[in-house]
C-alpha cells in the first residue's frame, strides 16, 4: 500500500505552504465563494469551479470526509439592475442563471457542492450577526437606515490582503447617500430604495450588504470555525478581508486556511466583465469540449495566472487526445498493487504539494509513454497500467468517458465518415492509390484523422 505524503497547501493568510491539520478527525469543511447569478459563467468562474472540484476530489481520494459548500448570491445590485434591464422578476432571472450555472458545471465535469446556500434564504441569520456586531461595538446603525461595520474597531483589518489602514484610507471615499462615520466602513445592511426587494429588520426595511452573507452562511453550514475558505484572487480584498472582520468581530474563529486561485488573463489583462474581455463557458463549448476546458484549467497550477488563447486551448485538446489515444482498444485489467506503486507515489507526491495539477498531469504523460512502450513490446503489463492511468486521471476528473467516444467527438457525421473509409479501403484493394489518397485528404479537410493499423483503419476527430 502506498504511503501518502503529507498534504500541504498554500495559506494566503500565512503566506507560505503549511501542512493541512483538520479541526475534526478525518473531516474537511470547505467554503467557497460562488457566483452572483445575473449572467452566464465566464472562464474565470469555470476556474473556480474546476479548481475546488479537484481539491475536493483529491481530499476524498485521500480518505477525508468533505463537506463542500459553495454559496449562491441571488440578491445584489447587479442582479437588481439586470432584472430591470431584462424586464423580468429577480426570482425568474436568478433561477434562469442558476440553471445555466449548473449546466456549465456539469459540462466541465464538476460535481455539485454538498450544500449551495442562497443569500435570500439566510437573511435572518445575517440580521442576527449584524445585531451581534452592533452589540460588540464593531458596527453601528446610521440615521439613514444603513448599518455599517466600523473597520477601525478591528485592529487586524488588512492582514489577509497585506494592506495597512493608512494605505486603505488614502483611497477611501464616501459615495452620495452614504452615512458612514469613516470612509473605510462598509455596509452590512442597506436601507430599502423604491422598487427594490426588501426585508423587515430592527433598522427598518432593507436588504443585506454583499459581504455579510458569506459570514452568516458559512457559520450556518460549517459552524463558527471550519478548515478551508476558498475563492478567486479577486475576492481576497475587500470581500474576504471583510468576512474575517465580521466573523471574528462576532467571536468566531472562522477559517483556518485560505486558498485563492489565480486570475484568467487575456492579452496580459485580467479577464473580467468590467473590462468586457471575457468569454463565457457556453461560448467556448461548441469549439472545445468541457473536458478539454477542464484539462486546460488544470494544466496551470491553481495559484498561477491562467493565460487564455486559442493556441493554449488547442494544446490542451492535443494533450487530452494523446491520453485518450493510449486507452483506445485497451481492455480493462486489474491493477497489481506493486505494479502501480511507483506511479501512484509520484502522482500523490505532486498532488500533495499544494494540489499541483501540472506535475500530476506530467506523471500521467510519463505513464502514457510507458504504456505505449509496453504495448509495442506486446507486454501484458500495458493493460493494467492503462487501467491505472484512467484511475489516477479520474482523481482530476479526466479520462472517464469511452476513448472512442472522445476521439470521435460529435458523431453526427459518423455514417458519412464510415462510408468514406470503406470507399478508401475499396480503392486501395483495387490498387487505386490516387483515389485512396484523395479520400484521405477529403477526410483530413473535414477534421478527421485516419490511423491505419494491423486491425484496419480507425479514425478520430482532429
Amino acid at each position: 500500500m502506498t504511503t501518502l505524503p503529507v498534504l500541504t497547501l498554500y495559506d494566503t493568510l500565512r503566506r507560505h505552504k503549511t501542512p493541512l491539520e483538520v479541526l475534526r478527525p478525518n473531516h474537511v469543511g470547505l467554503y467557497v465563494c460562488g457566483m452572483t447569478v445575473y449572467d452566464f459563467c465566464h472562464l474565470g468562474h469555470a476556474r473556480v469551479m474546476v479548481t475546488f472540484d479537484t481539491v475536493v476530489r483529491y481530499l476524498r481520494e485521500r480518505g477525508y470526509e468533505v463537506t463542500y459548500v459553495r454559496n449562491i448570491t441571488d440578491i445584489d445590485d447587479k442582479i437588481i439592475r439586470r432584472a430591470l434591464e431584462c424586464g423580468e422578476s429577480i426570482q425568474s432571472l436568478t433561477a434562469r442563471f442558476i440553471d445555466a450555472m449548473h449546466e456549465d458545471e456539469a459540462a466541465l465535469l464538476c460535481r455539485r457542492p454538498d450544500l449551495e446556500p442562497r443569500a435570500t434564504e439566510h437573511v435572518g441569520a445575517m440580521q442576527t450577526l449584524i445585531g451581534e456586531l452592533i452589540n460588540s461595538g464593531h458596527a453601528y446603525a446610521a440615521a439613514n437606515g444603513d448599518v455599517y461595520y466600523a473597520v477601525r474597531s478591528f485592529p487586524e483589518y488588512g492582514r489577509l490582503s497585506g494592506k495597512s489602514i493608512d494605505e486603505l484610507t488614502s483611497g477611501a471615499r464616501v459615495d452620495i447617500g452614504e452615512d458612514k462615520r469613516d470612509p473605510l466602513d462598509f455596509a452590512l445592511w442597506k436601507a430599502a430604495k423604491p422598487g427594490e426587494p426588501s426585508w423587515a429588520s430592527p433598522w427598518g426595511e432593507g436588504r443585506p450588504g454583499w459581504h455579510i452573507e458569506c459570514s452568516a452562511m458559512s457559520a450556518d453550514a460549517l459552524g463558527c470555525a471550519f478548515d478551508i475558505h476558498g475563492g478567486g484572487a479577486d475576492l481576497q480584498f475587500p470581500h474576504h478581508e471583510n468576512e474575517i472582520a465580521q466573523s471574528q468581530g462576532a467571536g468566531c474563529a472562522f477559517a483556518h486556511y485560505w486558498m485563492h486561485n489565480g486570475f484568467v488573463r487575456i492579452n496580459d489583462e485580467k479577464m473580467s466583465k468590467s473590462l468586457n474581455n471575457f468569454f463565457t463557458v457556453r461560448e467556448l463549448l461548441p469549439r472545445y469540449s468541457g473536458e478539454v476546458l477542464r484539462f486546460f484549467i488544470l494544466s496551470s497550477h491553481y495559484r498561477s495566472p491562467l493565460n487564455y488563447g486559442e493556441e493554449a486551448l488547442e494544446q490542451a485538446k492535443a494533450g487530452l487526445t494523446r491520453l485518450y489515444t493510449v486507452l483506445r482498444g485497451m481492455p480493462g485489467r486489474k491493477i497489481v498493487a506493486e505494479l502501480g506503486s511507483e506511479w501512484r507515489e509520484r502522482f500523490h507526491t505532486a498532488m500533495s504539494d499544494d494540489f499541483h495539477t501540472p506535475a500530476a498531469l506530467a506523471v500521467l504523460f510519463d505513464l502514457t509513454r510507458e504504456i505505449n512502450r509496453l504495448r509495442d513490446e506486446g507486454s501484458e503489463v500495458a493493460a493494467p497500467l492503462a487501467t491505472l492511468l484512467r484511475e489516477l486521471a479520474g482523481v482530476l476528473g479526466l479520462l472517464q468517458q469511452d476513448a472512442e467516444d472522445f476521439l470521435r467527438g460529435d458523431e453526427t457525421n459518423t455514417h458519412w465518415i464510415e462510408e468514406r473509409i470503406a470507399a478508401r479501403a475499396a480503392a486501395r484493394l483495387a490498387r487505386d492509390f490516387a483515389g485512396a489518397d484523395g479520400i484521405r485528404q477529403e477526410l483530413t479537410a473535414a477534421g478527421v484523422i485516419l490511423e491505419d493499423g494491423p486491425g484496419g483503419t480507425t479514425w478520430r476527430q482532429g
